[in-house]
């Protein structure tokens, strides 16, 4: 499939976009200020080493010092003591498992390994990997024959001196040869720029940096169907070649910088499609139209026909619109980077030709998905569960918050709900209280309906409670927010 990818960079933040036919479907977006150190590798140096914790304080140049357990060194069993495998003042050489959060310093470990597209690297120094050559392969890969197969490929394609370990991912089973060599290639690279910046550096150095989103594009995403990729900021493409020359000469003559005068995300509407994607409701183009809700641990997708009306019955109404809905849902999903456990309601079908059909069209469109995807069958009250792989933040989790007005809910209370919330807190602090008059100052919409529909309520309280009751507007305040002032 002809595709095409556009790369949008500045100084705040890099954004992705994977074209197909034409089509915007799949976006990335990685901010500056947001970019972790996960995976980093640095000659670190041991600051302290505490026996009775089996842990150590480690130096790796940034604001609060390092933490790695003796689990992180070793997994052996029984384990050492550490005392035994650290001295106060060694350089070794780490990498990063998390990031610093709050008062905690990053987790390290020494047991290494670089990612790659289909393959991860395990080196031979500072792993339980043994010096000789060693091939592992994804749990994922659950049937015997299939693990032996790709341990066959990957055998037939290292060299006879290879060192240290590698891990075969689940996405190396569609991979090519020459797709696996490539990810080998690169790998190797890595390795041997990090051993010589290891020799020319001292404690505490940064010797490798987690590839940027563009370079992992290159890295993961781009390949034989790739067509072009367009850069659009001079600096950063000659960076990229750079990149590609070293690791990946494949994708060098694919490589463009853009010069138009349009902005590059424009030549596709890219941003209209960004937009789109925030919105909860997807239109289709027979009529019908999906409703997608994100939650912490799931999605749920409606599938309704709209102003749809199919040309015989409502049976082939139903089928023509849940077919276009399993098209638009695959890309969606990918648009907006939705993962986790995924809810489908599609509308309801009576025949089960009809169900399997759909099913398929969903399936179909989902192979050309980069995560990792699985889909049921239909259940008994006629949903699809599926689940995709959560490879980063959704995109409504990077550019979005919660209103501030409604705190995520969707929703805020009414007017009218407020209003009638104020009379009952006047009443409860009447009770505690013996102030001169009570001050209501709320939303401009909650103040006026005191002043209409609600006024003989707020006269009645005002007798009852034997207190006058002012009333103040403040332009400022979201209609969920009131004071009462005493005074």
């Amino acid at each position: 499939m002809n595709e095409e990818i556009l790369i949008n960079i500045t100084p705040q933040e890099t954004r992705v976009a994977l074209i197909q036919q034409g089509a915007v479907q799949e976006l990335q977006i990685e901010r500056t200020r947001q970019r972790g150190i996960v995976g980093n590798i640095y000659l670190a140096k041991v600051v302290r080493v505490l026996p009775g914790m089996q842990s150590a304080f480690i130096e790796v140049g940034l604001e609060r010092t390092a933490f790695m357990h003796v689990a992180d060194i070793t997994q052996s069993n029984p384990q050492p003591q550490i005392e035994k495998l650290l001295f106060e003042g060694q350089s070794l050489l780490v990498q990063v498992l998390k990031d610093p959060l709050g008062t905690k310093g990053a987790r390290l470990t020494t047991q290494l390994s670089i990612a790659g597209r289909n393959l991860v690297y395990l080196p031979p120094a500072g792993t339980d990997v043994a010096t000789e050559k060693y091939i592992g392969v994804s749990q994922r890969i659950d049937k015997p024959e299939e693990r032996e197969a790709i341990k066959a490929r990957l055998a037939s394609l290292m060299a006879e001196d290879e060192k240290g370990g590698i891990i075969v991912r689940t996405s190396a089973q569609d991979a090519s040869d020459t797709e696996l060599q490539h990810d080998m290639h690169y790998l190797r690279t890595t390795w041997e720029n990090i051993r010589d910046a290891m020799k020319s550096k001292a404690a505490p150095s940064l010797l490798y940096q987690d590839l940027s989103l563009a370079e992992r594009v290159l890295r993961d995403v781009a390949g034989e169907d790739t067509s072009q990729i367009r850069v659009d900021s001079a600096e950063n493409f000659e960076k990229l070649k750079g990149f590609a020359n070293l690791y990946m000469p494949n994708l060098l003559s694919k490589l463009t910088l853009h010069r138009g005068e349009r902005a590059l995300f424009d030549l596709f509407d890219v941003d209209a499609e960004i937009n789109k994607a925030l919105g909860r409701r997807v239109d289709l183009k027979s009529g019908g139209y999906l409703m997608i809700d994100q939650t912490e641990s799931m999605t749920t997708i409606d599938v309704n026909t709209g102003s749809y009306v199919g040309a015989r019955n409502l049976d082939d109404t139903v089928f023509k619109t849940n077919l276009e809905a399993a098209q638009a849902i695959a890309r969606q999903l990918r648009l907006r980077n939705l993962g986790g456990i995924i809810i489908i309601d599609f509308i309801d079908m009576i025949g089960r030709d009809h169900q399997e059909s759909v099913l398929y069209e969903l399936k179909r469109n989902l192979e050309r998905d980069h995560a990792r995807t699985s889909v049921s069958e239909f259940s008994a009250l006629g949903l699809v569960e599926m689940t995709r792989k959560r490879t980063r933040e959704s995109l409504a989790h990077i550019t979005c918050e919660p209103c501030a007005t409604c705190q995520g809910k969707g929703e805020i209370k009414t007017a009218q709900t407020i209003c009638y919330e104020i009379l009952r807190e006047i009443v409860r602090e009447h009770r505690q209280f013996n102030p001169r008059e009570f001050r209501i100052v709320a939303a401009p919409d909650v103040i006026d309906l005191f002043l209409e529909e609600e006024n003989q309520f707020l006269a009645q309280l005002g007798d009852f409670i034997g207190k006058p009751i002012t009333l103040q507007a403040e332009g400022s305040f979201r209609q969920e927010q009131y004071d009462i002032v005493l005074s």
